[in-house]
């Protein structure tokens, strides 16, 4: 039997039967999956470059009833969540076996990336993160996985710059003692991704409960709990279906420990000059490294 074809199987053996703008859209469906389910067709257009008749009108050729029915078709494929083995098979079917192959790949993923943050939309979304984030009584950042050790290094961070936080990243029942933190004034960050998992749908209720608001760093989840966050930071992890790649999620998480540093730098630096001085306290060679000069 034969196996069904992929989402990006199905726009690419069609896509040299559509018009040019078309062909442009099809490219985007396949190339920015994450924007392509979380923009409007205008949205889309904008940064695709053609207009949003066109969008709907590529969907429609390429075999889909509409642009909400190929979002489904796309959001189910993502939502598939292909085993670790699966995921480096297909990245090794395109980088091969040489080193300098794969070195280019993950760069231009990386690439890619940082691209996506440096749109304008972002950029306003991820000033409103920054307010929500600096306003709040206590952060709360939530992963688990690969994305546990950066809740635990991002909260690590927001600390040490005098923002009190904790990191929600452990899994199953020990999640809960954790919960139990979360309170009015809080705000919570959470780095997950498809399939719903149930520690996430029992954060987020928790959280609603509190009036809590989450901010959430996805690729693929915020369709399915759009109405339950306040943000969606839509960081790319690279090519669906193969190995998911962190770089980018990690240079958002350092450019919210700068500009969260900025919106109060006295009590940032404030708080770096007290770690110094309790490094000195354990180590004593620690006391000579960078504590600033006080009057």
């Amino acid at each position: 039997m034969q196996k069904p074809h992929t989402f990006d199987d199905r726009v690419l053996g069609m896509i040299e039967t559509l018009a040019p703008a078309e062909q442009r859209i099809a490219r985007f469906f396949v190339d920015q999956k994450q924007a392509a389910l979380l923009n409007s067709a205008a949205q889309i257009a904008q940064l695709a470059g053609t207009s949003d008749a066109t969008v709907v009108r590529t969907a429609r050729a390429l075999g889909f009833e509409s642009l909400s029915t190929l979002r489904a078709d796309l959001l189910a494929e993502l939502t598939g969540t292909p085993s670790p083995g699966a995921r480096m098979e297909r990245t090794l079917a395109e980088t091969g076996s040489q080193a300098t192959n794969a070195l280019r790949h993950v760069v231009d993923m990386h690439q890619h990336a940082l691209s996506v943050l440096q749109h304008e939309e972002f950029a306003a979304s991820f000033e409103r993160c920054v307010d929500i984030l600096a306003g709040a009584t206590r952060r709360h950042i939530f992963g688990i996985g690969p994305s546990g050790a950066m809740a635990d290094y991002a909260s690590l961070q927001f600390n040490r710059i005098g923002l009190p936080t904790n990191a929600l990243s452990t899994s199953g029942v020990a999640l809960a003692d954790r919960l139990l933190w979360i309170g009015a004034g809080d705000v919570v960050l959470m780095i997950a991704y498809a399939p719903l998992y149930r520690e996430v749908e029992v954060l987020l209720e928790h959280a609603g409960r509190h009036g809590v608001p989450v901010i959430l760093i996805s690729d693929d989840l915020g369709l399915l709990v759009a109405d339950k966050v306040a943000e969606v930071l839509p960081v790319p992890r690279g090519n669906a279906g193969h190995l998911a790649m962190h770089g980018g999620t990690l240079v958002l998480i350092e450019a919210l420990v700068v500009a969260l540093a900025a919106k109060n730098k006295d009590v940032a630096i404030d708080s770096l000059d007290q770690l110094s001085q309790l490094r000195g306290a354990i180590e004593k060679s620690w006391s000579k490294r960078g504590t600033r000069k006080r009057k």
